[in-house]
């Protein structure tokens, strides 16, 4: 597939914080990234790295005491480009679903138990485009219903009446009703079983590509990863520490953390071995100085104790933040592994 230069989201020094009784916690730290239409880019990292914070600033609904601090994220659209970190309330209300839309993690919370399905699509409607009539507001639900795969009864039933498959694909449903530009999904495979989840993440990837909107696919699952996107971005600590293509990124990990991750991974041609990542992450409270990685990393120097890493961008249009490579633009990983994308699928 070959994408768009252009980016259709980009995204500057994005910085989140949240204020609280112990002290300032920054959970997303100058983040930066550009992402085409119609690209798929996979946002792993451990629970606590700030994948979802980055999620909810984007879409504007980070709480108090969190706090959007600085940055960017400028979406382009058919009437030119918006940045929706500077954009009023009643504007960044009229974005959501329109031009970027937010596929929440577990459909189970997500969807109000008292309403119907059909309700609840209307009302999004009525929201972003009170012009149509209710017939043709009902019949743009019901074709959005029928590109997921469910049936037109659907919008006349109430969530509980749904299995969890049905239900996230209700929610996926409803964040494609306004054809947005970019769409997020949070996890939108947990807590189903494999055969649901496969038929879910085929579904999103299919009205995603009729959309040509662009993917942010937040998870844990590199299998999943390595199966559905093009890039990957590996954060840790609030940070992205590694971006790379998803075939460069399973055969030549360059950060040591993402090296860590995949030779973490079960394989099978070495059953019943498992490798675990030693340590914990820290506490944002309480970076460690320097490379915030560095007190669990396997190939730690002296100068990572001391100064934060260099983000080094590569002639293969990769990003690394790390000491090991410096400032050359031809870098080569320190540890090549033999994983590839196919071996993980499986």
């Amino acid at each position: 597939m070959t994408l768009q230069e252009s980016p259709v989201l980009r995204v500057r020094d994005l910085r989140v914080t949240y204020y609280t009784d112990a002290g300032r916690v920054t959970a997303v730290n100058g983040v930066s990234f550009d992402l085409a239409a119609g690209e798929r880019l996979g946002l792993v990292g451990e629970s606590g790295c700030g994948k979802s914070t980055l999620a909810l600033a984007l879409m504007r609904m980070i709480k108090p005491p969190g706090r959007i601090e600085s940055g960017s994220a400028v979406v382009r659209t058919e009437h030119g480009e918006m940045d929706l970190l500077a954009l009023d309330e009643e504007s960044m209300r009229k974005a959501r679903l329109s031009v970027i839309s937010y596929i929440p993690q577990g459909a189970m919370n997500a969807l109000n138990p008292v309403l119907r399905v059909g309700q609840q699509m209307l009302d999004a409607l009525q929201a972003h485009a009170p012009h149509l009539s209710r017939a043709e507001m009902r019949a743009r639900a019901e074709a959005a219903l029928a590109s997921v795969e469910l049936p037109k009864d659907v919008f006349d039933r109430y969530p509980h009446e749904l299995s969890g498959g049905m239900k996230q694909r209700v929610c996926i449903a409803i964040g494609i009703l306004l054809s947005p530009r970019v769409i997020i999904a949070d996890e939108p495979t947990s807590a189903l079983d494999v055969v649901v989840q496969r038929q879910v993440m085929e579904t999103l990837q299919r009205v995603q590509e009729q959309l040509g909107a662009a993917l942010i696919l937040i998870g844990h699952d590199m299998g999943l990863m390595a199966q559905v996107t093009h890039r990957v971005a590996v954060m840790y600590a609030g940070q992205f520490v590694e971006v790379s293509p998803v075939q460069a990124m399973f055969t030549q990990p360059l950060h040591p953390y993402t090296q860590a991750l995949i030779q973490s991974l079960p394989r099978l041609d070495n059953r019943g071995v498992f490798r675990s990542l030693p340590g914990v992450a820290p506490s944002l409270l309480r970076l460690p100085s320097g490379c915030v990685f560095h007190p669990r990393c396997a190939q730690v120097m002296e100068v990572c104790r001391r100064e934060p890493p260099p983000a080094v961008h590569t002639a293969d249009a990769r990003f690394v933040l790390c000491h090991l490579y410096g400032d050359d633009e031809n870098v080569a990983p320190r540890a090549t592994l033999t994983t590839s994308p196919q071996e993980v699928r499986r």
